[in-house]
């Protein structure tokens, strides 16, 4: 089975270098031209995305005659108290210093931590491809989040690399194979190349 995992494309946080995850922005005019310039993708029965409306908007611009299927569990993070600000605004927030030292790890005031956040999206993905894998389809596309594609392949993809290794740009991502057989006791994707 191939898969292939899009990160939304711009939204004005975006450009503006905020933390985005729970506030649910459209995209920009320049994202809705870029998604629109990447290329629609041929028809394809089902898309995966968040129901966050900057994915949705993606998904439904790159994918025009799929049908969409949104699912909670592919939502980017929540930064909590990080949310809506950028960097700059809180490099004086002790909370935010104390996150950033820790690698960004910790769990965010009122928000998530990376290690709920992944086991969170990599839930999701999993229940998608054995849902792919019963109805015997070769292919799955998905539509979601920076964060979601690096904790996607932070833990499936192999060789094992880290989870900023798999940052993407807006309106990019991975595309990836699974072996059907062997998905259920090692679960893994392989041959891993950019979109």
């Amino acid at each position: 089975m191939e898969i292939a995992l899009w990160r939304h494309a711009e939204t004005r946080g975006n450009v503006e270098r905020r933390y985005i995850g729970s506030t649910d922005e459209p995209l920009s005019e320049r994202g809705r031209l870029h998604a629109a310039l990447s290329g629609a993708v041929p028809f394809v029965p089902v898309v995966y995305c968040s129901p966050m409306i900057r994915a949705v908007q993606t998904a439904t611009i790159k994918f025009p005659h799929s049908r969409l299927i949104c699912l909670p569990g592919l939502r980017e993070m929540d930064f909590g108290a990080f949310e809506g600000r950028t960097a700059d605004e809180m490099e004086r927030d002790l909370d935010y210093r104390d996150w950033v030292d820790g690698n960004c790890e910790g769990q965010t005031p009122n928000g998530e931590s990376k290690s709920s956040f992944c086991a969170r999206t990599c839930v999701a993905f999993s229940e998608i491809i054995a849902e792919n894998l019963r109805m015997q389809r070769n292919y799955v596309a998905i539509v979601a989040h920076g964060g979601t594609i690096m904790s996607v392949f932070e833990r499936f993809a192999r060789p094992h690399r880290d989870y900023y290794d798999y940052h993407v740009p807006n309106c990019g991502g991975f595309k990836a194979l699974l072996d059907d057989e062997s998905w259920s006791r090692d679960p893994q994707l392989y041959n891993i190349q950019r979109l």
